[in-house]
């Protein structure tokens, strides 16, 4: 059974104070422990469908079914935190390595759990490429690629059901990128499924492709190999985490997508900042 349906979406916004519609009927499905591309033509509303599916912008027609219910079912909160969009500039909060992968267990709601010791944290980081990476380095120091892994396994912390992940190797090397491919085929397991928009040449961790183009969706299977395979069993890094609990408002602030132009990337991280300062003068109370 799909993890994910999107059936009949249609999405409309304003551009150049024009009406614009990129897309007025797509369909698709995403199936447990497969990680999908989706490709096409700048301007085809690639980024346009992850919002829409992240809830983050308003469809115009159609549905979602998330594990077999309406997307009715779910509040806007319970939605975000199990579909979970990624967008490409990732936004880290101020303060250490260490301190934004543990950040989910900063929140109130998670007081009475206890997050990964440091040397589970070691181990994630060795998992995504990261050895020499310090958890005390101060995370302002990060390259882009280093930037992109950290964020994608905070991301992960919340154990999204659905990642949608919006060109997130699209300024990276192609080490990196290579890097980022590899983390996300480890990270989606038989209770996940991956969507992301690439317009890099294929890395081959994807299962299949999905095509926008001109407001019509293809899909083709790509050529079945290890790489590409399900991940039906669920790897060490998948274990390391799952401890984390599941509730429903870890990290929100990791689903918002940016809009483009708009300078939402600097308000969300001034949010981040300011959610911090509260919750540090809760503890010191």
């Amino acid at each position: 059974m799909a993890l994910f349906e999107a059936q009949h979406i249609k999405a409309v916004y304003h551009r150049d104070g024009k009406v614009f519609h990129p897309f007025t009927d797509v369909s698709f499905s995403l199936e447990p422990a497969k990680v999908y591309d989706l490709v096409g033509p700048s301007g085809s509303g690639k980024s346009t469908l992850l919002r829409v599916c992240a809830r983050m912008l308003n469809k115009d027609g159609g549905t979602f079914l998330l594990e077999g219910k309406p997307e009715s079912s779910y509040a806007p909160t319970q939605w975000r935190r199990r579909v979970c969009l990624v967008p490409q500039q990732s936004v880290l909060v101020n303060g250490t390595v260490r301190d934004n992968l543990v950040y989910p267990w900063k929140l109130k709601i998670n007081e009475s759990t206890q997050p990964p010791d440091d040397k589970t944290l070691k181990t994630l980081l060795e998992m995504a490429d990261l050895p020499d990476i310090e958890l005390s380095r101060d995370a302002s120091q990060l390259s882009g690629g280093q930037l992109a892994r950290v964020a994608l396994l905070r991301a992960f912390a919340t154990r999204p059901v659905v990642l949608l992940l919006d060109e997130v190797d699209a300024a990276l090397d192609a080490e990196s990128a290579h890097a980022i491919g590899k983390l996300t085929k480890a990270l989606v397991d038989e209770k996940m499924t991956c969507l992301r928009v690439r317009h890099r040449s294929a890395d081959g961790y994807a299962f299949g492709t999905f095509t926008l183009a001109d407001g019509v969706m293809s899909y083709a299977d790509n050529p079945p190999t290890d790489e590409n395979a399900p991940n039906r069993e669920g790897g060490s890094l998948f274990n390391a985490l799952k401890a984390i609990p599941d509730t429903e408002d870890i990290l929100p602030e990791a689903h918002v997508g940016v809009e483009e132009g708009e300078g939402k990337l600097e308000a969300l991280g001034e949010k981040l900042r300011e959610r911090e300062e509260k919750l540090k003068g809760t503890h010191h109370e």
